[in-house]
């Protein structure tokens, strides 16, 4: 037989294999650099040999890295599992919890086959933020007794309870180790200057242990440190000893946690990669349930071996990303550096005080507790959840406080099903208002009933529906008192949805009536005026906007009172006239409405989760498009949707102010850069020549030419539009400028910092006034698409 010769993919994969290699070694040793001493840390911390971190950090990074699903993960042992295993240890000893491990790997093999990984990812937010909470600020307790040089207690509140002994009985020695671990851990990455950018490329972590280390060597300090024993008494694990209801709760629980942190930062971890890279040099998207067979296997050969439980860590992930890891291979290559260090480094990491490795974890238990996530728990109304599995956890457990924060995440559910408002109000006009907040459902039945028994049988009634679901049940009460109030001689309007779904009424679509109801939607009041301009002359419009409801004292009232004394149409004020107008409607239409949320929104502060930077242009209307309310968005508007470069000439400190405060203060998710069709700006730059005289106009519209050149040049491809060339080059410039903008976002310092720690994502965005479709920038190419707006039915 002759032998067949590679096929050009085999080849091409291959040279792009040893062309990733440098970057796979150097991103291999800077995770190593952090994974060695965080894995003595966690061991410390779990009361286990510490050769069992070395063990587990080498078998995430060979085994997991090899089998797992998400390539540039990396595994070891997990702060999110310190306490459960601290736990077991102390309850069934280390041997049983290596058989615990063990048994817990092949269930995760189990739930692998049965491609139940998705289904992990189903737990409430809010309980697996307020989980991995409680175990750092249990992780943070137990470590802070070791900083202050003693011994922590068995559970948290022992800790706290024995806090003030602690402090009665200070250990100066441990205590100096343990600050300076914490001032070089905290310090390190914000090191000015040129010297300070090379020493960042060290790892913080590693940096204030070795520098915690050189420092008790020098000075010949007398404190515990690491102590190896010899692997030949590495102990392994045997039959699992005690209750059999005990051992089922605790692999169940070790299964839990390590599944889904591991599973939920391989999410990140991918997020990270397409926030990061372009599609050329990005890997596979993670297969979930192959990550969660890789960690099913890594966690049997490291309970086998006597190692601590694994898990896929965000830490070094983070790290293995941004060092510019191109494969599995940095991860395998991370696990096979620890295998040496921990045969020949012994002596070296006999050196290192147990104080600098407890700082070191009780600063990782403590960045558990995220502002970031307790913002977002506190947005969505679920900080209850958030806190009881907080309490749960620290008092209880981790499966206990999971179980908790289960139970009340249902039971708050269910109470926001069930619980519906239903209130009536007569107007000045005789109008009967019903309005019903919350879920129709037959629970809200005989409220409902009793609500609408009280308006007269020939009255006028407007019925609002504000929820978006409605049983038969409710459905069938509301058309049966319909059709006997019309029979009887009244009238009835009912804006909401139906029980198909469909709309009763759509205020919106119709010119609004005089006394009548109008429903709270941000472009009611922008379809009024294009109603009144098309059928009115606008004669009596100020007049009437005096006359017609409350007017907020002020400018507005007086040059709305200015406008009625003018003799004739032609000088009077249009626009004082159609402010007040606006403002009237406001009062009478849409203030009892948004009043509670405003009050609420002035008590607590502004908390917007995006920062939307776009055009002045007044057909831009962001509250329309975005279907956005109050304190929704904090909104930056300029000619042009500019973002200048920091340190520009001639730059507006006004947009880099925004920016700053929106990054570093408002700590928002997400910043959005929205360009539009017919931009004036973008015509100008076109349109601009040379030898034209400066303006303001012009100077500003200088932070547009990296626009132009990159829209000229030809190492970068045009931008297209869900699948098609722009229809010219004032569309093309517009669609190029959100590109470029988004460059220079990301030379703001905040934001760059944001990016790096993955906290922050980045939108482009372009709004089609004619056709009023909205395109979102895909991630990684100059390629706007419409596809995840349109409604259900028009797109594949």
């Amino acid at each position: 037989m002759t032998a067949t010769s590679p096929t050009p993919t085999n080849k091409k994969l291959r040279r792009q294999s040893r062309k990733d290699l440098p970057a796979d070694l150097s991103a291999s040793i800077a995770v190593f650099l952090i994974a060695l001493p965080f894995s003595l840390g966690i061991a410390l911390a779990t009361g286990a040999p510490l050769q069992a971190g070395l063990v587990a950090a080498a078998v995430g990074g060979i085994v997991a890295g090899r089998l797992g699903g998400a390539p540039l993960q990396v595994s070891g042992p997990a702060a999110g599992l310190t306490v459960v295993s601290a736990e077991l240890i102390q309850h069934y000893g280390w041997r049983t919890t290596c058989a615990v491990t063990v048994l817990a790997g092949a269930c995760q093999l189990g739930l692998a086959l049965l491609r139940t990984a998705r289904s992990a990812l189903m737990v409430s937010p809010a309980i697996v933020h307020g989980m991995l909470a409680g175990i750092g600020v249990t992780i943070a307790l137990a470590q802070l007794h070791i900083v202050l040089g003693g011994t922590p207690q068995s559970s948290a509140v022992a800790n706290v309870l024995g806090l003030p002994n602690q402090l009665a009985d200070l250990h100066p020695v441990a205590l100096g180790v343990s600050v300076l671990t914490l001032l070089v851990l905290f310090s390190w990455p914000r090191l000015p200057g040129r010297t300070g950018h090379a020493l960042r490329k060290v790892p913080a972590a590693l940096a204030a242990v070795a520098t915690a280390t050189a420092f008790a060597a020098l000075t010949g300090l007398s404190l515990p440190r690491v102590d190896l024993p010899s692997w030949r008494s590495h102990a392994l694990p045997e039959l699992p000893e005690g209750p059999v209801l005990g051992i089922i709760a605790a692999v169940l629980t070790v299964t839990l946690v390590g599944s889904v942190e591991s599973l939920l930062s391989a999410v990140a971890t991918d997020k990270l990669i397409a926030s990061e890279r372009g599609t050329g040099n990005r890997p596979p998207r993670a297969d979930l349930n192959r990550e969660l067979r890789g960690q099913g296997a890594a966690n049997i050969v490291s309970g086998a071996l006597g190692g601590l439980p694994v898990a896929g860590g965000a830490m070094r992930s983070v790290a293995n990303v941004k060092s510019g890891a191109a494969s599995r291979r940095s991860v395998m290559l991370h696990g096979f550096w620890v295998v040496l260090a921990a045969g020949l480094l012994v002596p070296a990491l006999d050196l290192i005080p147990l104080a600098a490795l407890a700082a070191l974890v009780m600063a990782v238990g403590v960045r558990m507790v995220s502002a970031t996530h307790l913002r977002t728990v506190t947005r969505h109304r679920e900080i209850v959840v958030y806190g009881t599995t907080i309490v749960g956890v620290i008092l209880g457990g981790v499966l206990e406080g999971v179980a908790i924060g289960i139970a009340v995440a249902v039971a708050l559910a269910l109470h926001r099903l069930a619980r519906t408002r239903i209130t009536v109000e007569q107007l000045e006009t005789g109008v009967h208002r019903v309005w019903a907040r919350g879920q129709l459902t037959f629970l809200a039945v005989p409220r409902l009933t009793r609500v609408l028994n009280q308006i007269p049988h020939d009255g006028r009634a407007v019925i609002e529906l504000d929820g978006s679901f409605m049983d038969h049940a409710a459905y069938e009460t509301l058309q049966d008192w319909q059709d006997s109030h019309r029979a009887h001689g009244g009238s009835v309007e009912v804006t909401g949805r139906r029980a198909d779904g469909a709309h009763f009424s759509d205020p919106a679509r119709r010119a609004p009536q005089r006394g009548g109801h109008q429903c709270c939607r941000p472009w009611t009041p922008w379809q009024n005026h294009c109603d009144h301009r098309a059928t009115d002359t606008r004669t009596d419009t100020a007049e009437a906007a005096v006359t017609d409801g409350p007017v907020a004292a002020g400018a507005p009232t007086s040059a709305a009172s200015a406008a009625a004394a003018a003799p004739a149409p032609a000088p009077r004020r249009r626009g004082a006239g159609q402010l007040a107008n606006g403002i009237s409607a406001f009062q009478r239409d849409t203030a009892p409405h948004v009043r509670d949320e405003l009050a609420r929104l002035a008590r607590e502060g502004q908390r917007p989760s995006q920062l939307f930077l776009t055009c002045a242009d007044s057909r831009l209307v962001t509250s329309m498009i975005t279907a956005s309310g109050p304190g929704d968005l904090f909104t930056v508007r300029n000619v042009g949707n500019l973002v200048p470069l920091p340190g520009a000439e001639s730059t507006d400190d006004s947009v880099a102010a925004a920016i700053e405060y929106a990054v570093d203060v408002l700590k928002v998710d997400s910043i959005t850069v929205c360009g539009h069709s017919g931009c004036g700006a973008m015509q100008a730059l076109l349109s601009s020549s040379p030898g034209a005289p400066i303006t303001p106009l012009r100077r500003w519209l200088r932070h547009g030419l990296p626009s132009l050149e990159r829209m000229a040049s030809r190492h970068h491809a045009w931008a297209r539009i869900s699948g098609r060339l722009p229809a010219d080059a004032v569309e093309q410039l517009c669609l190029t400028n959100v590109v470029q903008q988004l460059e220079h976002l990301r030379a703001h310092e905040a934001v760059a910092r944001r990016l790096a720690e993955g906290t922050l994502e980045l939108h482009g965005m372009y709004f089609h006034v004619g056709e009023a479709q909205a395109y979102l920038l895909s991630e990684g190419e100059d390629f706007f698409d419409c596809r995840v707006f349109d409604t259900v039915g028009q797109h594949a």
